[in-house]
């Protein structure tokens, strides 16, 4: 093979214009749905540059395509943080929610702001990802994750043609991150269930499921095989200026590259966005991919700034959800499951049907109460939908189709799952096992201890946790840090790489922050983001241990209940000898550096505009958090400082209108550096 040294220029040149030709053609067809060459010309083009390349090896780039399967299947995802936060969005499902999210927007914008302009971009039904792109190329893709840290899956989505492998534009931001959603379209989707159910392999439930599977292969030629697409809505982080709306926002990422939405409207009410989302419930039917609604974002860039967004959505946009489709069927049988809290949940078991996409064969009926309302039968038939195009629903009984041998619900008396007491609480609508240690509560505790929002364990999931607990090896989640390579050798389909893979993946969670271990303890009332809250007052499980009402009620979040919670569960002596467990295995029970530098910014909060010179973003952030403060999108009369660098936008005037303290990066260096 001929050295990069000596290759004659003539080739050089004739590679580098093959790379960008094809780039195009790829951009065209796979973007723009607008190929300008055939298949055929297309696939002589790609050869003749594979020839070259298996010549002159030295001439394959990263943006080559003949390299978007090229890395060997991965030992697994690492986790990354996002340069901006992946907010989730809230919902409408009907006219007047939607209009009271416009009154929303009119306070928030307050008198004077005028008409308010919105976009409309048809709401994909897939899984939202960010690309990174630095010098114009593609250097990481990454999952969604909690909205702020997610898995590097790069080597699977460079195997999407619809994202650019090189920015097309001349002029490429020095850094860019963008979002947006990887979806499988119905053909790829019915040949992909095809070809799994020939296999002898279960057919996944809906194109979302089979396109998230599809890019969490470990090995990216799997990926490549399912002909996944991808539509790019949302620009999280730019050293270059921001486009002054949404609407030119879509122009300029189609202008670099990207796939947009073909179908995407700015409107100048209200009014017209809630005719565009009516429009496409009737015609979502003609698509080649599922949608479930529609997201309505304030156009302008300064309006948005101005509402901000809570802790988990931004107050500028909200996601319409189509009227759930809703189909009859019948109630096979009514089981009573048990959750990892004792809850006991009536669920009803359907003649499968189905629904918006997915195969319907349960659906829940909540609780006691709720299961009496609806008076729900076995035998019965019944109306069912998806509340927001997601869960199973049973909607109504009908119950002129009933024939008189039809039993009304009753909640047992006694668990399912272990026999003792089954108890309601005066107040409650729960009734829940008394069995400290029902196994169908251990199962639930230890499987949401595993899970991917709590330690993430990768590979300990239901089968596992099922097979562990049934031969004794784990009796609660503080033994998992126990198991021995032996012991899972005796699992079945356990060999050599799956012990090694749930091995790394347990010593990985031994390290894991302490809200992730907070949250997977399973605090009743305390989610992720409760979790963080609590954690950033309480740096360790032993501060936990001697926490009371009266102080957690000082963190912003946190009511009656969950202080009430969070006291009754470390007073209770069979946690803290989990808690024991887990010291003993070397877990990670307090935040060290949290617990030294906390102190420094007590809990301050502020807002980064600007590009900086000798951080990233996610690098300040990440200081900021580290030295006890928090970081939020929006300025507020609330917001302790705006840290500015060069090229501030509307946040710095925002700022100086209401009197928040405006930073340098030098001045923030002093206050982290005393």
């Amino acid at each position: 093979m001929v050295k990069s040294e000596n290759i004659p220029v003539e080739i050089e040149r004739e590679a580098r214009n093959l790379r960008k030709e094809l780039n195009y053609h790829i951009y065209r067809y796979y973007s723009l749905d607008d190929p300008v060459i055939s298949d055929s010309e297309y696939d002589q083009l790609f050869r003749k540059l594979k020839e070259i390349e298996e010549t002159c090896p030295g001439l394959i780039t990263p943006d080559s395509p003949t390299q978007r399967v090229g890395p060997p299947p991965a030992e697994g995802f690492r986790h990354v943080r996002h340069r901006g936060v992946m907010l989730s969005l809230d919902n409408a499902f009907n006219e007047n929610e939607l209009r009271a999210f416009a009154h929303r927007v009119a306070r928030g914008l307050g008198e004077g702001a005028g008409e308010v302009e919105y976009v409309c971009e048809l709401k994909m039904d897939g899984t939202a990802v960010a690309l990174t792109y630095e010098n114009g190329y593609l250097t990481r893709g990454a999952t969604r994750g909690d909205g702020e840290v997610g898995e590097d899956i790069t080597s699977s989505l460079r195997t999407v043609n619809a994202i650019p492998l090189q920015l097309i534009a001349d002029e490429a931001p020095e850094l860019i991150e963008v979002a947006g959603e990887v979806y499988l379209p119905d053909e790829s989707f019915s040949s992909l269930n095809k070809l799994r159910l020939e296999k002898g392999e279960d057919p996944f439930a809906n194109p979302r499921n089979a396109a998230a599977g599809s890019l969490r292969q470990l090995d990216p030629a799997v990926t490549a095989g399912r002909n996944l697409s991808m539509v790019t809505f949302a620009m999280a982080y730019s050293t270059d200026p921001v486009p002054e709306t949404q609407w030119e926002l879509l122009s300029y990422l189609g202008d670099l590259g990207f796939r947009t939405g073909r179908n995407s409207r700015k409107v100048s009410s209200i009014d017209e966005a809630f005719e565009f989302c009516m429009e496409w419930a009737v015609r979502r039917d003609g698509l080649d991919y599922e949608i479930d609604g529609v997201v309505i974002k304030v156009n302008s860039r300064r309006q948005q700034e101005i509402l901000g967004a809570t802790s988990k959505s931004p107050r500028w946009a909200i996601a319409w959800k189509f009227p759930p489709e809703e189909k009859t069927t019948t109630v096979v049988d009514i089981q009573v499951g048990v959750g990892r809290t004792g809850t006991l949940t009536p669920v009803a078991v359907l003649e499968p049907v189905r629904i918006a996409g997915s195969t319907v064969s349960h659906a829940t009926l909540h609780n006691e109460d709720e299961a009496k309302r609806k008076d729900v039968r076995v035998g019965d038939t019944v109306l069912v939908h998806k509340a927001g195009d997601v869960i199973p629903e049973i909607v109504k009984v009908i119950k002129g189709k009933r024939k008189g041998n039809e039993n009304p619900f009753e909640m047992p008396k006694y668990c399912p799952a272990c026999g003792s007491l089954a108890e309601r609480v005066e107040g409650e609508a729960a009734t829940r096992c008394t069995n400290i240690a029902c196994p169908a509560q251990t199962f639930e505790r230890i499987l949401h201890f595993a899970g991917r929002g709590a330690m993430d364990i990768e590979g300990m999931g239901d089968v596992t946790v099922s097979e562990l607990l049934s031969r004794g090896f784990i009796s609660d989640v503080g033994d998992i840090f126990s198991l021995e390579p032996q012991q899972l050798y005796e699992l079945p389909g356990f060999k050599d790489k799956s012990v090694e893979n749930l091995m790394g993946a347990i010593e990985l969670a031994r390290k894991r922050p302490l809200w992730r271990l907070l949250h997977g303890l399973g605090v009743r009332h305390v989610g992720s983001h409760m979790a963080k809250a609590i954690t950033s007052r309480y740096h360790s499980i032993d501060d936990l241990l001697r926490a009371n009402g009266e102080e957690l009620l000082e963190i912003d979040g946190v009511g009656p209940r969950i202080a009430e919670s969070v006291v009754f569960f470390f007073s209770r002596q069979e946690n803290k000898l989990v808690i024991d467990k887990l010291r003993s295995a070397g877990v990670n029970l307090t935040d060290e550096s949290i617990e030294q530098d906390a102190d420094l910014l007590n809990g301050r909060s502020f807002v980064l505009t600007g590009t900086l010179e000798g951080f990233s973003r996610e690098e300040a952030t990440g200081l900021i958090e580290k030295f006890g403060g928090r970081v939020t999108s929006s300025v507020s009369g609330k917001t302790d400082y705006v840290l500015a660098g060069a090229g501030p936008g509307s946040k710095l005037e925002k700022a100086r209108s209401l009197g928040v303290k405006i930073i340098s990066e030098g001045e923030f260096r002093e206050m982290i550096e005393r």
